[in-house]
């Protein structure tokens, strides 16, 4: 990306974010994002997006992994996962400006249908997250969506056509390889994402893992080699870790207990639910859930 277009864009990003956070646009799908101060390593569950950064650095651990990604470079999640982010430069004079394209699986099989691609690997099973380079055409398709949050009246016949074009760009780009396994109907990568909205899905029951990979159509060892690869993790990992975010969110906003909660997720016991808390955010949920609100004021 030029720095001509870096600073435009810039520009736009910080016009359309009041304040720091995330912030939902015109265009649906499409956030702004901007950060003024380095922030805590804050758990979360990434959907499938395109990440822009264009001021400011990233850091996402995923498990043991970590992705880095800064200005000129994105990153893309292309299945639902639980990860760490940490924005770790900004600053009130430059804040960390990103934006944020969700990534749309029915189109990308549409464009697959349509116009295919370079492989029709079904058995190849890819990262479910990745850090690549701003190339001219991407840019370029980029700068055209962010262009529009200044012409409303333009965005709902111009902003399907140019989003259906970065997904195209992606497909036949250098990591067009996930998203293709991602997209393409039958592939390992596209039952584990069953799998994992499965998993969301039900993320307050017992489920049993032998069952999943047989409605699948996989045997056992498979779907758990193909889900490590997706996710870097087990599939009831995932499950405890999607668990202890649906509880923090629901003692933030509905102000129950932990013992209440643990039951509500899944959990048979409340002191089992508060060590799995305390290994997974640093603190045993009163003390977090207080220090949460003490920060938000």
């Amino acid at each position: 990306m030029s720095l001509h277009q870096n600073e435009e864009l810039s520009a736009i990003i910080a016009r359309f974010s009041n304040g720091d956070g995330i912030h939902t646009t015109a265009i649906p799908g499409v956030n702004c994002i901007r950060f003024s101060n380095p922030n805590a390593r804050l758990p979360s569950v990434y959907n499938p997006c395109l990440c822009v950064i264009v001021q400011g650095h990233k850091r996402v651990w995923l498990e043991d992994e970590i992705y880095d990604y800064r200005p000129s470079e994105f990153l893309v999640v292309s299945v639902d996962l639980p990860v760490i982010g940490e924005v770790t430069q900004c600053s009130s004079d430059k804040p960390y400006l990103s934006l944020q394209i969700d990534l749309d699986q029915h189109q990308l099989a549409e464009l697959l249908v349509q116009f295919g691609t370079a492989t029709d690997d079904r058995a190849t099973t890819e990262r479910g997250i990745f850090v690549g380079t701003m190339d001219s055409t991407l840019d370029g398709c980029v700068m055209r969506l962010a262009r529009l949050l200044d012409a409303p009246e333009d965005i709902p016949l111009l902003a399907p056509m140019i989003k259906r074009e970065i997904y195209y760009r992606l497909l036949n780009g250098q990591f067009g390889k996930a998203i293709t396994q991602l997209a393409r109907p039958g592939s390992h990568m596209q039952r584990i994402a069953v799998a994992i909205d499965h998993l969301k899905s039900n993320f307050d029951k017992s489920v049993k893992v032998e069952e999943l990979a047989n409605q699948l159509g996989m045997s056992v060892s498979s779907f758990h080699a193909h889900f490590k690869t997706v996710t870097a993790m087990s599939p009831l990992q995932y499950q405890k870790r999607f668990r202890l975010l649906e509880a923090r969110q629901i003692m933030l906003v509905e102000m129950q207990d932990a013992a209440t909660t643990a039951y509500r997720v899944g959990y048979e016991s409340p002191s089992h639910f508060s060590r799995d808390y305390a290994r997974m955010f640093g603190n045993p949920p009163g003390r977090d859930i207080n220090r949460l609100m003490a920060e938000a004021g």
